[in-house]
């Protein structure tokens, strides 16, 4: 953890020097982006250069304890136990805003929500988690925009992706990845039976254009006519775009929009977001052994949790955790289940750290 607050921090000082640059300043996008990678991580960063004021404090301390002069050594032993609690808030309040990993400050995200195995029913159970965290970015005050859709007749989602932007937006929504199950009645049942079907989530924290820069050299564009349901044409111009990324083999396609620039646009986030997650994956493959006390891999292939909609279940099945309140939670309240993740990662992650003076 010590190694990762340390990067945090050389990070931010870098962004500090990056938002006096004149190159930077005469950029506006370049100073949005700098800027609100600045501010993710301000608090983090702030929080930690007093950590380590208060270390060096305390150790200035004992080191006047072990002093010959009495007086020093008297004043010393009346400071230390203020200065030790403080350090241990401190400590506290960091591994607090450090669950959820690295990219827990993160302030935007990709979410991509995916029809499994259930037919129909699987597509209604996609949209019911697409209404759970709308309502839910509501209530927290997030920004949500659909990127691109695929809806169905029935009214269900075969697939749809979302990108998300506030405070804590990460650190909360990263606890979605995995498989979801829905066990209930469909509409469509005439004898009664519980009927199960599946859906995946995805998140991917959002990096910043300073992070991760794709230039057209790295993709090819591929423009094409958008087709709606049964292959009809929906636009008379050939709006859709396909990124290709040459050094990954990713491919992202947009055709929401009847504008090419803006599918172009919102197809370069997606893109952007699933290189840097395919880097980052990398990356913690690397420091695996580092990282074990961490929850949230993005494993899509994991059954996370169960909705049980004829006894109002919810299940987390990573934590085992059981609430009743199916319909609150449906409704937007997911907060109630965040905490409970967020407060057992926090945990684990207090008991891998051990004390501070060890």
């Amino acid at each position: 953890m010590r190694e990762m607050l340390e990067e945090k921090l050389a990070r931010f000082t870098e962004l500090e020097g990056m938002m006096m640059d004149p190159e930077v300043l005469g950029n506006s996008s370049k100073l949005a982006a700098v800027a609100r990678e600045h501010g993710g991580l301000a608090k983090l960063a702030g929080l930690y250069r007093n950590f380590k004021s208060v270390v060096q404090e305390l150790s200035e301390l004992k080191e006047m304890a072990n002093s010959e002069d009495a007086e020093e050594v008297e004043l010393a032993n009346m400071e230390i136990p203020g200065v030790t609690q403080r350090r241990e808030e401190l400590w506290s309040e960091l591994l607090d805003m450090t669950v959820g990993g690295e990219d827990a400050t993160r302030t935007r995200c990709v979410m991509e929500i995916r029809a499994g195995t259930g037919g129909d029913e699987a597509a209604l159970f996609a949209r019911d988690l697409y209404e759970m965290y709308k309502r839910h970015s509501e209530i927290k005050g997030w920004k949500v925009e659909i990127m691109e859709a695929s809806p169905t007749e029935l009214g269900g989602f075969k697939e749809i992706t979302l990108t998300f932007e506030g405070d804590g937006v990460f650190r909360e929504l990263g606890y979605e990845s995995g498989g979801h199950r829905v066990q209930r009645v469909p509409d469509t049942e005439t004898k009664g039976r519980v009927h199960t079907s599946a859906a995946t989530v995805a998140v991917l924290p959002e990096p910043e254009d300073v992070e991760i820069n794709i230039k057209p050299d790295d993709y090819r564009k591929d423009i094409f006519h958008a087709s709606g349901p049964g292959g009809q044409h929906v636009n008379k111009t050939a709006s859709a775009v396909r990124l290709t990324h040459y050094e990954t083999g990713i491919v992202v396609s947009m055709q929401d929009e009847k504008s090419q620039h803006k599918n172009l646009a919102k197809a370069l986030r997606i893109l952007q977001a699933r290189v840097y997650e395919l880097f980052r994956q990398q990356e913690h493959e690397k420091r695996a052994n580092e990282r074990q006390s961490l929850i949230g891999s993005g494993d899509r292939s994991q059954r996370i949790r169960t909705y049980n909609f004829p006894e109002n279940r919810l299940t987390d099945h990573r934590i085992n955790a059981t609430l009743y309140k199916l319909d609150q939670i449906l409704a937007g309240n997911l907060q109630m289940v965040s905490d409970l993740l967020i407060d057992h990662d926090r945990n684990q992650l207090r008991e891998s750290m051990g004390s501070l003076d060890d």
